[in-house]
């Protein structure tokens, strides 16, 4: 195996890693208790396909590529709708415990909030840098 092959091979494990741990945290791809492999399947399956049910919503939600380097500093937008967002959003849905109005407020000033850490974030690391 050559060095090159090697380092794609190491780079390609972070974002399976990362993928994993998506599917975990989000969809319960861990929580299973089964005895037989089919049972097994059936819930790694429908884990994953929800898994790629909520990335599909997410990325059709994403707008473009920000216009500047420095995009995130000055932007006052709610940040884009995540996984995790589209996640709580659709399990609020289930039980209509609010309306549709209050929830999408509800999302709004959560993603406005996000934003304002992010950029407060993205602040202190501009801050911390060296100049030259």
């Amino acid at each position: 195996m050559t060095l090159p092959e090697l380092v794609r091979v190491a780079g390609a494990r972070w974002s399976v890693e990362e993928c994993f741990q998506a599917a975990k945290g989000q969809v319960g791809l861990d929580h299973y208790q089964v005895r037989h492999r089919t049972s097994w399947h059936r819930h790694i399956t429908l884990a994953m396909l929800a898994l790629v049910f909520l990335t599909a919503l997410a990325a059709d939600a994403a707008p473009g590529p920000p216009a500047g380097t420095h995009h995130f500093l000055r932007a006052r937008d709610p940040i884009t709708l995540t996984v995790p967002e589209i996640r709580h959003l659709l399990a609020a849905l289930a039980p209509p415990a609010m309306t549709a109005a209050r929830l999408l407020h509800w999302s709004n000033w959560r993603r406005r909030h996000q934003a304002t850490a992010r950029r407060s974030h993205y602040r202190r690391r501009s801050a911390d840098e060296p100049a030259g």
